[in-house]
């Protein structure tokens, strides 16, 4: 490698970190394969967990019963969700303004009264060998009361979709963490919408008026998964003094352990939180599935249990990143300034609030200096797996919808699409 002289360093180039190749301190052990993931943990007397999960996408669950699966040999444990921590649903603060439903993070981790996506965890088992707790799966008894799913953001809003969470709350302040409950003397209408807001700046209407060209289109865009190489995989080992160790792959293992106390009703104090390597996460290792059933399935066998997901299940109990749509119009001089710019945005959060769309909403207009804009968004709780990061959340679906509106305002104006930007770029000191 050739490096120029820096006038600024009297021709010295005497860097310490430009044009050398530092050692990363794990490369060692992953080429070599000493490296430990979440499915390495291996500690003699373990049991192996595995989950059931529900083969509808919307459906009351009105019984539960283990006891064919727990006659099998072999088979030490089930749980449900009844062995969580039962909660009225108030939002906690975990701390640094992150608020958190644990009834939501709660009926996420084992359903509770209904099942909200196809995938979603039922029930865990324990048995001394992994192909042994598969097998017992098909013995556990659900009775279900299939209801009519939604799985699509328009239709989620529509009157008359069917309504996941029968008291979830709307709120119209982005402040407020979406994922609030009604009280139980509130009689509003039931809504898949737990977030409803809008920015605006400027006159939108005078803008659009000011236009000599309008561009207006509409983008939808499916929910994608993170595709990490590892699947989830978590051990835990509930220990004669009451506390508990946890071996996982999470990319958060300080929420993880927060989370996990907080739906077992667990002081933090209690949950030692120990992070193996991960194999890739991508935002979406941040959310908790297997840990609390796995410290469930151990206090109760009293052995430590590993609990992993397989391929399959990744792609059917973990969250991607949102789908949705989003509609542009944008407006422009002939002269290529852009005199008005609006976006509605109805992000999809899975079956709990939570889509990146008030992420999206401050980053889709963000690198333009407009005196009129209007940007409007929505979450909605739709019949999938709820969502979770994935490398920017909320932001890549916003810029592709803007971005290609920007593209396409640019040919009808004849004006080369990166002279457009510039011409309207936001500057220091531009108010977003």
């Amino acid at each position: 490698m050739t490096i120029t002289a820096d006038p600024e360093t009297n021709g010295s180039n005497d860097y310490s970190v430009i044009g050398t190749r530092p050692i990363r301190h794990d490369g060692v052990e992953k080429v070599t394969g000493q490296a430990r993931y979440g499915e390495d943990v291996n500690i003699p007397g373990m049991l192996f967990g595995k989950i059931l999960r529900s083969p509808h996408a919307h459906a009351i669950i009105k019984k539960i019963d283990p006891s064919r699966a727990l006659a099998l040999p072999g088979v030490e444990a089930v749980v449900t969700s009844e062995e969580l921590l039962q909660t009225s649903g108030k939002a906690v603060d975990l701390g640094e303004g992150a608020m958190i439903n644990p009834k939501f993070l709660s009926n996420n981790i084992l359903a509770g009264e209904k099942a909200l996506y196809k995938g979603h965890a039922i029930a865990g088992i324990a048995a001394i060998s992994p192909h042994l707790a598969e097998h017992a799966l098909d013995l556990i008894d659900v009775e279900y009361e299939v209801l009519p799913a939604v799985l699509d953001a328009k239709e989620a809003m529509k009157d008359g979709a069917p309504i996941l969470h029968e008291r979830l709350a709307t709120f119209d302040n982005i402040f407020v963490r979406p994922g609030g409950l009604k009280n139980d003397d509130d009689q509003t209408k039931p809504s898949n919408v737990s977030i409803h807001f809008v920015f605006e700046t400027g006159d939108l209407k005078k803008g659009f008026k000011d236009a000599d060209v309008v561009v207006e289109r509409e983008y939808h865009t499916k929910p994608v998964h993170q595709g990490y190489i590892e699947p989830h995989a978590a051990t835990a080992m509930w220990n004669r003094d009451g506390k508990v160790t946890i071996w996982s792959s999470s990319q958060g293992h300080f929420t993880m352990r927060e989370q996990t106390a907080l739906v077992l009703g667990l002081p933090v104090s209690q949950v030692k939180a120990i992070q193996m390597e991960i194999g890739g996460g991508f935002g979406g290792k941040t959310l908790t599935y297997l840990e609390p059933v796995a410290v469930l399935l151990s206090k109760k066998t009293g052995k430590p249990v590993k609990v992993s997901m397989s391929r399959a299940e990744v792609f059917q109990g973990s969250g991607p990143t949102s789908g949705g749509y989003i509609n542009i119009k944008i407006g422009a001089t002939k002269d290529g300034r852009i005199t008005a710019a609006e976006a509605v945005m109805m992000y999809e959060a899975g079956a709990f609030p939570g889509s990146p769309v008030i992420a999206g909403s401050q980053c889709i207009f963000g690198p333009y200096n407009l005196e009129n804009a209007r940007v409007e968004g929505y979450d909605i709780v739709v019949n999938s797996p709820k969502v979770a990061a994935y490398r920017a959340p909320g932001a890549p679906a916003a810029a592709f919808a803007a971005e290609t509106a920007i593209d396409e305002l640019a040919e009808k104006l004849n004006i080369d699409p990166l002279d457009l930007r510039l011409l309207n770029a936001a500057q220091e000191g531009t108010r977003r």
